[in-house]
């Protein structure tokens, strides 16, 4: 038998740390087992909110050369923004189907710059509109909230976009983001997502390296029985 080329990855999410003390709580949930960082920049047009951009990312890269970093692009224009996250030596520019006009072209830029691609959608997004920009993707992102703030709840009604996306591509990528916690983690491994973003529940946790140590032997069961 073939040997699963899929990895499970559990990539928390600082925007529920303490961002005046972003370096250390990277460096604590990277202590903690995560497998990549998840830095959400929103610029308050896309989404009603504003958080962090690439001067930040920049900085925060000098004080952790190693970590892989994904920049979940909440923004306009996500076009505006491929090199400087590039020249903040960012791993994976994910932006939103949503906010592109020339995905194709978006892609390209992205891949161009050294950067791995990520296309997420939006709870409201069908997931089928995707499947024409799969091959130029490492990785889709399912939003399980709206984005553009942390703590809302999980919509486990987005779990048939993820199903869809393991029974079609069974060696994609597939992230979930918003809301996961260890009450649903088995939703999102039988639906055969790969990838978890985990805010509030790891970031906010007693002991962030168990619930990642949880969280991921539940997705590498998924991971095994999607193979």
């Amino acid at each position: 038998m073939e040997k699963c080329k899929l990895t499970c990855k559990i990539g928390p999410s600082i925007l529920n740390a303490d961002l005046s003390k972003l370096s250390e709580e990277s460096e604590r949930l990277l202590d903690s087992g995560a497998d990549y960082l998840h830095l959400d920049v929103m610029d308050g047009h896309f989404v009603p909110n504003i958080t962090f951009g690439h001067p930040v990312v920049k900085c925060l890269r000098t004080k952790i050369p190693k970590a892989f970093f994904e920049t979940h692009m909440m923004v306009s224009n996500p076009e505006q923004w491929v090199e400087p996250m590039a020249d903040a030596n960012v791993d994976q520019y994910t932006f939103h189907y949503e906010a592109s006009n020339d995905i194709p072209s978006l892609c390209r830029k992205i891949r161009d710059s050294g950067m791995k691609v990520g296309i997420g959608i939006k709870p409201n997004t069908p997931v089928d509109i995707v499947k024409e920009y799969i091959s130029l993707a490492d990785m889709i992102l399912v939003m399980t909230v709206e984005p553009g703030f942390g703590g809302q709840a999980f919509m486990a009604n987005m779990m048939p976009k993820v199903e869809w996306l393991r029974q079609n591509y069974p060696e994609l990528d597939i992230e979930v983001d918003g809301g996961v916690s260890l009450d649903n983690i088995n939703l999102c491994a039988e639906a055969g997502a790969n990838m978890i973003v985990s805010g509030t529940a790891v970031v906010k946790s007693q002991n962030p390296k168990e619930v990642m140590l949880d969280m991921r032997n539940t997705v590498m069961k998924g991971v095994l029985k999607n193979c």
